[in-house]
């Protein structure tokens, strides 16, 4: 209301200052006019001050605040009023002006009026703001209309509006407040602005489908609810069929392990059996083959301890001493290299010997034979080019050892590459192959605290690795 009526306030001021100057100056000149008339006369007048009369009576009225007359020569006839106004015509350029002048005194603002006589010339000076408080108590009255006719705009637009838009939406607030205490309906109110009913009804609209939207989720919930029950029962199948196949997991990787130092077993018996070999050559057979009875034992003897509580150790079990990385290279190479697959391969190794790995050799023994194994049926599978199959293994961090696998067969597919270490997961014909060796390795490379995989970044064939803590020595 302020911004709107203070504006129109001051315009309507300024317009009645404006008007009322307007008309005081046009006024002047009539004013000056029947000055001059009785001044005239009063020069016709054969009494002696006569015209000095006649002015002194037009002093004080009407704004008049001086008259002076001059003769035909510029001299000064006659002057009345105050003595700042006639000395400040005593000069001629002072009064050279066309027909009116305005001159601005030290109290107020005024003009000066040259009026033309039969015997001279007259100029009058008459103040402009004698309407002044006319203007005022206009203006007053002008303010006092505008703050009224506020006060009462301001009044009827308060019931206006709240009439119209702020009981609308209260009672709409109110409803919505119901509606999510648990109430099923919405009563909006149907008086008030056209729009406020409008949004009104949009809003039950929009309540309603909630609604049924919120009773098509509950019978969804009870649906799910019933599905959730099912698929308990159904997963607690699943875990009793998980149980058996866990069963088959495990022979088969028992099995697995059990079946590469049989293997070796049956290929040195049949070395034996040819005959060929000097005794010292057989005593070497047979300590081979006691090692890897012993081996077989010893996988026997985990399965047995991984199948007993926690807590509880087998017997004789105990701490096992860290294994040695050459000897146990060495011995993978003197055992696989009589054999018929690796006659045509050639076994190229590069390991120091003072290294020692917290993995014990047995496991590491494990560990490297299945990995050579793999390489072997690898190289195999390639003709009319030189095979290898090379172990090395050095210090790389303080701390660890690194163990490396390398052969120059047809490489792994990238398609299996990020699946190889889970079971039976194999890059080898169907029958050939029961895909555990590897997710064995990673296990047992696990449990010692290390890391096993495959080197991207090798061309040519196929690198494995093995990352081990190191033993102290």
């Amino acid at each position: 209301m302020v911004l709107a009526f203070a504006p129109l306030f001051f315009a309507v001021a300024s317009l009645t200052r404006s008007t009322v100057l307007d008309a005081r100056e046009q006024s002047v000149h009539s004013l000056a006019d029947a000055i001059a008339v009785h001044a005239a006369d009063a020069q016709k007048s054969p009494e002696a001050g006569a015209l000095a009369k006649a002015l002194s009576q037009h002093i004080g009225h009407d704004g008049v605040e001086g008259i002076c007359v001059f003769g035909p020569d510029g001299s000064l006839a006659a002057c009345a009023g105050s003595a700042t106004f006639s000395n400040s015509l005593g000069s001629p350029e002072n009064r050279d002006f066309e027909s009116i002048h305005v001159v601005h005194t030290a109290t107020s603002r005024a003009v000066q009026v040259r009026s033309p006589l039969a015997h001279g010339t007259m100029v009058t000076q008459l103040r402009l703001d004698v309407e002044a408080e006319r203007v005022a108590s206009l203006v007053r009255l002008v303010a006092l209309y505008m703050v009224i006719f506020a006060l009462a705009l301001l009044v009827f637009a308060y019931f206006a509006l709240t009439r119209l838009i702020v009981r609308p939406i209260e009672a709409l607030a109110d409803a919505a407040d119901r509606v999510a205490l648990g109430a099923r309906t919405l009563r909006v109110p149907r008086s008030g602005a056209r729009e406020l009913v409008e949004l009104g009804s949009s809003v039950q609209s929009m309540t309603k489908k909630l609604i049924e939207e919120e009773n098509a989720l509950l019978g969804k919930v009870q649906e799910l609810t019933e599905t959730t029950a099912q698929l308990t029962q159904t997963q607690a199948q699943l875990v009793r069929s998980e149980r058996m196949a866990s069963v088959g997991r495990l022979a088969a990787g028992v099995a697995h392990e059990i079946g590469n130092p049989i293997a070796a077993l049956i290929g040195m018996q049949e070395l034996l059996l040819d005959g060929d070999l000097s005794a010292d050559a057989r005593t070497d057979f047979l300590q081979r083959m006691r090692r890897e009875t012993e081996r077989i034992h010893a996988v026997v003897r985990d399965l047995l301890d991984f199948a007993r509580p926690e807590g509880v150790q087998g017997v004789g079990a105990g701490p096992q001493p860290p294994a040695n990385v050459r000897t146990v290279v060495d011995e993978v190479v003197s055992l696989l290299k009589p054999q018929k697959t690796f006659r045509d391969v050639r076994f190229e190794t590069d390991a120091a010997d003072a290294l020692l790995t917290a993995l014990p050799a047995p496991r590491l023994t494990q560990v490297l034979l299945n990995m050579v194994l793999n390489a072997g049926a690898a190289v195999a599978s390639t003709k009319g080019r030189d095979r290898r199959v090379t172990l090395r293994a050095r210090q790389v961090d303080p701390g660890q050892v690194r163990i490396e696998v390398e052969d120059d067969g047809p490489g792994i597919s990238a398609v299996v590459r990020d699946r190889l270490f889970e079971p039976f997961v194999t890059t080898k014909q169907v029958g050939e192959g029961s895909g555990l060796g590897l997710a064995v390795c990673r296990g047992l490379v696990e449990s010692a605290g290390g890391e096993i995989g495959v080197d991207t970044a090798y061309q040519g064939g196929a690198r494995f690795y093995v990352v081990l803590p190191s033993a102290p020595s």
